[in-house]
């Protein structure tokens, strides 16, 4: 029995009720392609200066993380937002997991997919004011992930909307990236929930002028995309977008509020995936995905129903700090050894959020080992003055 903050200031007691799902690898071919985009687990004994310095990563548990991810057939986005990019993980730090996790793939029995997210990150903004430097940031960085065997994702990018870029900025970038990876790219479109500085991106801040910009400049090379991830956390735009992408081209989630509707499909159009609570839900997603496969939709939505509440909480707004809600599951689930982040990012969610959280993952039956969880939240109880 554990006493839990709610919302509201009370306390109430709250016994746990959910069946922990056992992770296992699949019994069938997913229908879906999924990528999890996994965080990066801090090493709390080597941390020094965390707002300041490079991260300390516990390169151990990280990579052990993936390869659980792997173990239940589901692909990875590496270095990725979820994975502090620009919020207390640098570019050299990135770049070192890439390759980690690159050698860690290839030595995995299944082979899995990885595509990394190539950005502008290690140039500070003030660097990055013409298109010619942008691209040649880009260019680093893609280069890096290329020559580590990764598949490119090409990151929103912070530098396009400090400079407020028009269309023709953006067009130059992307085609001279897309037409020159060695094979096709996956774009990303994160909207200004998950990161405020890109408000407007694809220079404007009209979401529906930004669509025939983006589906524009897919058409003009197909077969270079392999697909776009959309996190704007609208379903209806997600499925009209999906709609007009040209064959082959795939839509990939970044929806999470909606993923579960997304990835069913409406019986002609479905959302592949990439998203940040894959890592958070791995069984129950991977499990899903199995039946999907398998042409069971009830089992599907019984399994993914439960995830969705738990996934709006976790990335509920300011939904940037929604790495916190990530990383909090990992150490619950004894992922990692404590709950800290790089740039103590931890703290960007309060104790009543935790807690609902906690539940949540009950419920949803994602919390693998009960007495390893409670014992854990109990002790983030007392820090916070919770007996």
């Amino acid at each position: 029995m554990l006493i839990l903050p709610t919302s509201d200031g009370r306390l109430e007691p709250y016994r746990l009720s959910g069946t922990p799902l056992v992770p296992r690898a699949p019994r069938a071919p997913f229908t879906r392609t999924a990528f999890a985009a996994a965080h990066v687990v801090s090493d709390a004994l080597r941390e020094r200066d965390p707002w300041d310095g490079r991260p300390a990563v516990d390169w151990e548990a990280t990579l052990a993380f993936r390869e659980g991810l792997w173990d239940q057939g589901l692909g990875l986005a590496e270095a990725m937002d979820t994975a502090q990019r620009g919020m207390g993980v640098d570019w050299p730090t990135a770049k070192e997991l890439i390759e980690r996790t690159m050698a860690a793939a290839r030595a995995h029995p299944l082979k899995p997919r990885v595509a990394c997210g190539a950005g502008t990150d290690h140039k500070p903004l003030s660097a990055l004011t013409t298109a010619d430097a942008i691209g040649a940031a880009y260019l680093t960085q893609a280069e890096a992930i290329e020559a580590a065997g990764g598949q490119l994702i090409v990151m929103a990018s912070r530098a396009f909307t400090a400079i407020d870029a028009r269309p023709e900025v953006y067009r130059s970038v992307y085609r001279h990236l897309i037409d020159g990876a060695q094979e096709p790219v996956i774009l990303h479109w994160l909207g200004d929930m998950f990161d405020p500085a890109l408000a407007g991106y694809w220079g404007s801040p009209d979401v529906a002028t930004a669509t025939e910009f983006v589906l524009a400049l897919i058409a003009e090379n197909p077969a270079k995309v392999d697909g776009i991830k959309i996190s704007l956390l609208d379903q209806a735009h997600e499925e009209a977008f999906r709609e007009r992408l040209p064959a082959g081209v795939k839509l990939y989630t970044g929806d999470d509020f909606n993923y579960a509707a997304l990835i069913a499909g409406d019986g002609t159009h479905h959302s592949h995936a990439l998203l940040g609570i894959l890592a958070a839900i791995a069984p129950a997603a991977a499990q899903a995905l199995e039946a999907l496969a398998e042409g069971d939709t009830a089992t599907y939505h019984r399994l993914l129903a439960p995830t969705v509440p738990l996934s709006r909480e976790i990335f509920r707004a300011p939904t940037r700090f929604y790495k916190a809600g990530i990383a909090f599951l990992s150490w619950l689930n004894g992922y990692q050894r404590a709950f800290t982040m790089p740039a103590g990012f931890q703290s960007s969610r309060d104790i009543t959020h935790y807690a609902e959280v906690f539940r949540l993952a009950d419920r949803a039956g994602l919390l693998s080992n009960s007495d390893l969880a409670v014992s854990r939240m109990r002790a983030l109880l007392h820090v916070h003055g919770i007996a």
